[in-house]
């Protein structure tokens, strides 16, 4: 491809070709249906079964509202992802369109604080498993857990990636299947359908469906923010999906409509039934739902379902983290072995490097186990808001770009650059907000300190590597 003058201010000066052909070699057999569940799976676990019980904490039932608007800014970033993923089909996805339109130091400052993010989420998923398990193994301590469950994740994302869609497919399929069944049963529990009528009093029985206030609705986006989180996993599966063109947008559209359905419609029914102000950390909101009616065995039933959530969470989580060190490695950014395959395409190198935050996980469990899952989340909720905010910023490049070369490109958001404003707007003010976050002021502190470390790190490679080109 030939590019103007005009088009190589836009998308710097490494030719696109040279920096989409770079990460060859990965195998194209997910579905669009797998991409989808790949999707689901990194998104449906910790944040909605357990995390969910903060964003009620904080806004009372008006966490449906939270949610509301949470999926309103995860919509902005669907169709950004949509767009340049159709575009540019790529493993690297929105680090490697940040290189491409908005500058080197953008793409190698997203990915690499993503993979930090991810890391600690793949390690607050694990430790979230080990609360699951408390459930039936209470004396049972939490790193025996931790580390059979950090070995099994390890050698799912070593297999072929056929092998890794498929068995994702049914791990994810299982609390898909669950929530639907959830979302019936509550529905009939609050309408009276079979069972004793519980009503909608818990919605203004303590304090009114506005507790804490739009205070508390707006630190309930927080944690919206953070359930939504995963979405933009789906785009690095472009590079292994089999019609990446068509199977990346469809999967985002599934993703997010079912995601709005699961998180509103399931936090509608949990405070519904069980009154806000008796939700704990300690204990999934799902469980307590059937625990509190009386259901024999259905608390065990959605303690499996959630602990097979979390660890589906985790599994492609880890995905995505060995994704970007790989993508990272094929551009020189990070140690060469890191962009190795296997026979089977797969970047086993990078997949054991990533699990450093299940190590991570082991020792703060061990050592700090009350407190470790909010910790975690905590400083790894920085990268997820500005991910997606530089994903916001790159599309108004790409969408600038592409007119100003007079290039077609497959629309999906309004014209203009209107809703990428609107989610950057909301995504700063998410950022600020986690100031009066409980457990949640280490990210306005660790994540300035971060940029600036990374920024340092670019500027050092940047110079090395003219230098080995003089």
């Amino acid at each position: 491809m030939n590019e103007s003058p005009a088009d190589s201010k836009l998308l710097t000066n490494i030719p696109q070709p040279e920096i989409l052909d770079r990460e060859a070699g990965l195998h194209r057999g997910l579905t669009s249906w797998q991409v989808a569940m790949i999707g689901l799976g990194s998104t449906i676990g910790t944040g909605l079964f357990l995390g969910s019980a903060l964003s009620v904490k904080l806004a009372g039932p008006a966490v449906i509202v939270s949610f509301l608007l949470g999926a309103m800014v995860a919509v902005t970033v669907m169709w950004a992802l949509a767009e340049m993923g159709a575009a540019h089909p790529a493993a690297g996805s929105f680090g490697l369109y940040a290189e491409m339109y908005v500058h080197p130091w953008a793409g190698f400052a997203i990915r690499y604080t993503y993979w930090l993010c991810l890391v600690f989420v793949v390690g607050s998923e694990v430790v979230a498993a080990s609360i699951y398990c408390k459930y039936w193994w209470p004396t049972m301590p939490s790193w025996m857990w931790i580390a059979a469950f950090s070995l099994a994740l390890l050698y799912l994302n070593t297999i072929s990636i056929k092998s890794f869609g498929a068995f994702e497919y049914w791990f994810a399929m299982i609390k898909v299947v669950t929530i639907f069944a959830f979302l019936i049963l509550g529905a009939a529990l609050l309408f009276g359908f079979g069972f004793p009528r519980i009503g909608g009093a818990n919605y203004t029985a303590h304090g009114g469906f506005f507790p804490n206030g739009w205070t508390g609705v707006g630190l309930g986006v927080t944690m919206a923010i953070f359930s939504f989180l995963g979405l933009e996993i789906v785009g690095a599966t472009a590079g292994e999906a089999a019609n990446p063109s068509v199977a990346v947008p469809r999967a985002l559209r599934r993703t997010l409509s079912f995601l709005v359905l699961f998180y509103i419609g399931g936090l509608a029914i949990v405070v519904g039934i069980v009154p806000w102000n008796q939700l704990e950390m300690a204990e999934s909101p799902f469980v307590r739902v059937f625990r509190s009616v009386g259901i024999p065995g259905a608390g065990n039933v959605m303690n499996f379902v959630v602990l097979t959530a979390a660890l589906s969470s985790a599994m492609c989580n880890l995905y995505f983290t060995a994704r970007l060190l790989f993508s990272l490695a094929r551009g020189g950014y990070a140690p060469a072995p890191l962009g190795k395959l296997s026979k089977r395409g797969m970047p086993v190198t990078s997949v054991m490097a990533s699990g450093v935050g299940l190590l991570i996980a082991f020792f703060l469990s061990h050592f700090f186990e009350t407190t470790a899952f909010v910790f975690m989340i905590g400083v790894a909720f920085f990268g997820g808001p500005f991910v997606w905010i530089m994903i916001l910023v790159t599309h108004i490049a790409f969408r600038r770009a592409n007119e100003h070369a007079g290039k077609s490109i497959l629309r999906f958001a309004p014209p203009g650059p209107w809703s990428s404003l609107f989610g950057l707007t909301a995504l700063v003010a998410v950022l600020i907000s986690t100031w009066w976050v409980p457990g949640f002021r280490i990210t306005m502190i660790a994540g300035p300190i971060w940029l600036v470390f990374m920024t340092i790190c670019y500027l050092i490679w940047a110079r090395e590597s003219q230098a080995r080109s003089r």
